[in-house]
């Protein structure tokens, strides 16, 4: 077993630039839940950066909703230092980047841009469930990047933990003997030693000119009210040294280097970064718009020839409306946006306005998840108090003129004679006990989908793969899921292009009037089912008007679906004890005319409760279905 690292050892390894062949930096990727940011712990204490007394679980979840979550939203990049014994006699002291990624298949792209600052990944699967979704997608996309992979198997203390039969899984996956897979506990710290010396051994040192001129990719930033933007940086080439000036090659911004340092954990300021090594840059700057995560940073007197290759922009998948309930809040949630699209480069938005709703922004997101984790944030962080509309995905509509819309909300979609409608479509891979096949089919046709195929990856376990529109997916599909097959299905998906449906716009109209934050855009065959319900819902929430308020929802010109708000009536007749019938008729048919007049003249409010309660997206349960 290696020595744990001293005091003087570890201030060995920070202050100055590390040699390249003494550096190694690796991932942790993973399913959700199969224990990454528990391993980091434990690394983090074994490597001596993180004492007893102020260590805590999860210490690199920062933010509060990851903690109440139990699920890690932003990777995590800390410098850990480690001795190996040599054969000679004595130690040789490694520093380790490591990065803890996420696992939720909404946040790949944070797990993508991971991998592009490191040389190595350690594939953790969970012992007592095996080889996930999610597992799988990682594992491509560190494959993709041509990384060293190092297959763990985690939670064997576990009373259900099998490894010796998940073993024989993962090594089917990634090559190599069962025998190869290394078997750690990140709860009670068993074989996480053997683990970081594996790391060394097998993950290579990075590569980089130290004498070319400077290029340091940004692979993430975040926004500290006090100093600026932070901007976490990964040396390819050249050296980067605290006070001089650098440029960021694709703003052309120039800036000076106020302070440059590691993180192990917390930040420490050193005298420069060289080749391979991963940190941060702190510039003083307060414009969120001038760190670009994907953008080269180089010397500004001895700029590089050529910026590193950006990586590319994940586009958004789920459009959904996020407004302000008080309309003069809105400068703020401009500002938050910003603010967090720095954080958050999966971010999309842009202003839009309703005529129920006020000023607001349509926002882009990656899937549910990633919506709501947005919308929490911005309301925790920021203090906003926002209504989110139902999300929506992106269609294309060609009309028989010929001409192409891209629609992004309902209210966008043309009217006169369309051509064709296509939605995009996703590739979807499901995994699951071979008992629940049956179930499973049931679902995805239920929701159009389409078989592509079918492997098992041991007798008891099977991957199925289908096509699926998105519009299918976003809502409860997790949700539906798991329910059938007892939580032990776990999904991931990937975009797949799109192709052409049947869909239609169907609006909802109060007193014939419509109201476009109610309009959707769904498939022929749901129209009637999602009029009823939304016509269902209104009427609860509608209160009762001195008039009768009719909601209906409507496919073009032709309504499909109708309830009635009952109008409050006064008793006129109270007054009158006995007498002719034709003196009580005469009081309701005057009544009958003054409630027509109102109706002309009088329009219907809908209060701000019956908004959020009707375009509110439930979708708290999906993620504690997913955890």
């Amino acid at each position: 077993m290696s020595p744990i690292p001293n005091a003087a050892q570890v201030a060995t390894i920070a202050p100055a630039a590390t040699p390249p062949h003494l550096l190694r930096n690796f991932c942790i990727i993973a399913h959700i839940d199969h224990g990454k940011s528990t391993l980091a712990d434990r690394m983090l204490q074994l490597t001596g950066v993180v004492d007893e007394r102020t260590m805590r679980a999860q210490y690199l979840d920062r933010m509060e909703i990851e903690r109440e979550r139990g699920i890690t939203i932003k990777s995590q990049a800390v410098r850990m230092p480690w001795a190996v014994a040599e054969p000679g006699g004595g130690s040789q002291a490694y520093a380790l980047n490591m990065i803890d990624t996420p696992g939720h298949v909404d946040f790949t792209y944070e797990v993508s841009r991971s991998l592009a600052a490191c040389e190595g990944a350690v594939l953790l699967v969970d012992a007592a469930q095996g080889i996930e979704a999610q597992t799988l997608a990682n594992l491509y996309l560190a494959m993709e990047q041509d990384l060293a992979i190092i297959p763990v198997l985690n939670k064997i203390d576990l009373p259900a933990a099998q490894p010796d039969r998940y073993a024989e899984e993962i090594a089917g996956l990634v090559g190599g003997d069962p025998e190869d897979v290394l078997r750690v506990s990140g709860k009670t710290g068993a074989g996480v030693a053997e683990l970081l010396d594996r790391i060394v051994a097998e993950v290579p040192a990075p590569v980089g000119d130290a004498d070319a001129a400077a290029r340091a990719m940004i692979f993430d930033s975040v926004y500290d009210t006090y100093r600026g933007v932070v901007t976490y940086v990964r040396v390819v080439d050249g050296h980067l040294s605290p006070r001089e000036r650098i440029l960021m090659m694709s703003t052309r911004a120039t800036h000076e280097l106020l302070e440059i340092g590691v993180i192990s954990p917390e930040a420490i300021p050193t005298q420069g970064l060289g080749v391979g090594e991963v940190g941060y840059l702190i510039t003083g700057v307060k414009d969120v718009r001038h760190s670009k995560v994907g953008d080269t940073v180089t010397n500004q007197s001895k700029p590089a020839p050529q910026a590193l290759a950006e990586y590319h922009d994940p586009k958004p998948m789920v459009y959904s409306g996020l407004y302000p309930i008080d309309g003069s809040d809105y400068p703020v949630l401009r500002d938050a946006l910003d603010k967090l699209k720095l954080n958050d480069a999966a971010l999309a938005y842009e202003p839009e306005t309703s005529v129920a709703l006020g000023f607001g922004f349509r926002v882009g997101f990656l899937g549910l998840l990633h919506l709501e984790i947005v919308r929490e944030r911005l309301e925790r962080e920021f203090d906003l108090d926002l209504i989110s509309t139902a999300p929506n995905v992106v269609y294309t509509v060609t009309m028989e003129d010929r001409t192409v819309h891209q629609v992004t909300n309902p209210s966008e979609f043309p009217g006169g004679k369309i051509s064709e409608v296509r939605e995009p479509v996703v590739r979807a891979t499901v995994l699951a006990p071979s008992e629940y096949i049956g179930a499973i089919m049931e679902l995805c046709q239920s929701r159009r989908g389409e078989l592509l195929g079918m492997d098992y990856l041991s007798p008891e376990r099977v991957e199925m793969r289908y096509t699926l529109p998105l519009a299918e997916i976003v809502f409860d599909f997790f949700d539906q899921l798991k329910s059938r097959t007892k939580g032990y299905a776990s999904l991931d998906y990937e975009p797949a292009g799109d192709q052409a449906s049947d869909l239609v716009k169907v609006d909802v109209l109060l007193q014939g009037e419509q109201v476009d934050a109610f309009s959707a855009i769904v498939h022929k065959d749901k129209a009637y089912s999602y009029g009823v319900a939304m016509a269902g819902k209104l009427k609860e929430l509608i209160p009762r008007q001195q008039f009768e308020v009719p909601i209906q929802a409507a496919v073009g010109s032709r309504v499909i679906a109708r309830e009635t708000v009952r109008a409050m009536r006064k008793d006129v007749l109270a007054k009158c004890y006995g007498g002719d019938i034709t003196r009580k008729r005469k009081l309701l048919e005057k009544q009958k005319e003054g409630k027509k007049r109102m109706k002309t003249i009088g329009r219907v409010d809908v209060p701000q409760e019956a908004f959020i309660a009707a375009l509110s997206t439930d979708s708290g349960k999906d993620d504690k279905a997913k955890k």
